[in-house]
């Protein structure tokens, strides 16, 4: 009994140390199931994305697989390959088509619209402009202090960006680079940005790009004042209200100069809110060419330029161009916004001579009625003394008004009215030599764009 008592003992000991082994054991067996059920669910998470990013074309570089045991401390890291982000290096790509119908009820010889920068033809389907756009911005923020930035063109709009022999010698060597400019932002109190090239005139509120405008058609100061110049400018934060530009540059429209002169810029942009931009500049350039250029020119006596001959204007005439530039830009509520220009321009052919004056004045309006509707509204008046504008004195008034529809992102539609309205005959008819005071004007334009530049081109 005894021995039976101590024996029943004995078993009943190891029955009960066993029990709490066998129950670590099972504790162990899940525990590794668990891991291996998250490793694997891991591994199809990993696949997954890496799936929906090679679709998207912005996969980052594959990891190493996840597996239950650590790599080996000898293995190399693998050869990564490189992505496209990091092929363009951060350059934008970025293409736009603008295209227009317009009509002129003056039926004029040649269908053509006088005073108009861009929509030039009547009666006629139009490329205005179709631009190729890369952009590579500077990002001071992240240690990247230069840039670049190439604006090819081609349609309408390039003959009078840079068609013009009176101001360019050799137009058809730079007719297709709209802008082209290096940028470097040094790192000087609140930055300052310097850019040396061609780039678009900043005289003046409106721009290039139609679709970054209130109208389809550009104002009567824009088709004045300058489109382009080739130089070097500097913008200076002074802070968070106030920034400073200064431009040194061959002259208005001119990438290669036509005098020794170099025309300077005095600026300052002033944000008091959000809402509220003022621009004001002043312009001092001296456009008279001293030499003339003769591209018929078959003799071997003057010199050339690349092949054109050109000889010295005696006493060339050494007047001055003065522009005085303003304007204002308010977002009065989140739909409604308004703008205003006012413009004097005044030039002499000689230091002595009778000044040539333009003056103008330009309201906007526009207002945003759903997130793919908007009107838009401006009324402009231009006093042209001596005719340094149209070649002739006289007053010209202009009122357009446009709708808009957004019909995708990257696609807009425009439908225009507009009348031009001179105190003299000036505008053409359907008869040579007949001129009428006023032409009005209908017009259907379409813009497509798409790339990777955000906001205002």
């Amino acid at each position: 009994m005894p021995v039976l008592r101590s024996g029943t003992i004995a078993l009943a000991l190891m029955v009960w140390f066993a029990a709490p082994a066998r129950a670590q054991d099972t504790q162990n067996e899940q525990l590794v199931k668990r891991v291996d059920d998250l490793t694997s669910l891991v591994q199809k998470l990993q696949a997954r994305v890496d799936e929906l990013e090679a679709k998207l074309g912005t996969a980052p570089p594959a990891p190493a697989p996840v597996t239950s045991a650590p790599p080996s401390p000898a293995a190399a890291p693998p050869v990564l390959p490189q992505t496209r982000a990091s092929l363009l290096g951060g350059t934008t790509v970025n293409f736009l088509f603008d295209g227009y119908y317009g009509f002129n009820f003056n039926n004029p010889v040649g269908r053509v619209n006088l005073l108009r920068a861009y929509d030039v033809s009547s009666n006629a389907f139009s490329l205005n402009q179709a631009d190729v756009v890369l952009d590579n911005a500077p990002d001071p923020d992240n240690g990247k202090r230069f840039g670049l930035r190439l604006d090819l063109q081609f349609g309408q709009a390039t003959a009078t960006l840079q068609g013009n022999t009176s101001n360019e010698a050799r137009p058809a060597i730079y007719r297709n680079v709209f802008q082209a400019y290096g940028t470097y932002v040094f790192p000087v109190g609140g930055g300052l940005t310097v850019d040396f090239g061609k780039w678009a005139s900043s005289l003046g509120m409106e721009g290039n790009y139609t679709k970054d405008q209130i109208n389809y058609s550009r104002s009567l100061l824009f088709d004045f004042l300058p489109f382009y110049h080739m130089g070097v400018r500097a913008n200076y934060k002074v802070d968070n209200l106030l920034s400073l530009n200064y431009w040194i540059v061959n002259g208005t429209n001119q990438t290669e100069p036509t005098n020794g002169f170099k025309d300077q810029m005095f600026g300052f942009v002033l944000t008091p809110s959000k809402s509220l931009t003022w621009t004001a500049n002043y312009y001092l350039g001296m456009e008279h060419p001293d030499v003339l250029y003769l591209p018929n020119y078959t003799g071997n006596s003057l010199p050339t330029e690349q092949g054109l001959a050109f000889e010295p204007i005696p006493d060339s005439p050494h007047g001055k161009l003065h522009i005085f530039d303003s304007y204002l830009q308010w977002q009065a509520t989140k739909r409604l916004s308004f703008a205003w220009e006012g413009d004097y321009v005044l030039e002499r052919l000689y230091e002595n001579s009778a000044p040539q004056h333009v003056t103008g004045t330009a309201g906007y309006a526009r207002y945003q009625l759903t997130s793919k509707f908007a009107l838009g509204a401006r009324t402009e008046y231009v006093s042209d003394r001596g005719g340094l504008f149209t070649g002739t004195t006289q007053a010209i008034t202009e009122q357009t008004f446009t709708a808009e529809q957004l019909v995708a992102d990257g696609l807009l539609l425009r439908a225009e009215w507009r009348r031009d309205a001179s105190n003299h005959p000036f505008f053409l008819t359907d008869t040579l030599n007949v001129l009428k005071r006023d032409q009005n004007t209908a017009t259907l334009g379409v813009v497509w764009w798409f790339g990777g530049k955000q906001g205002v081109w």
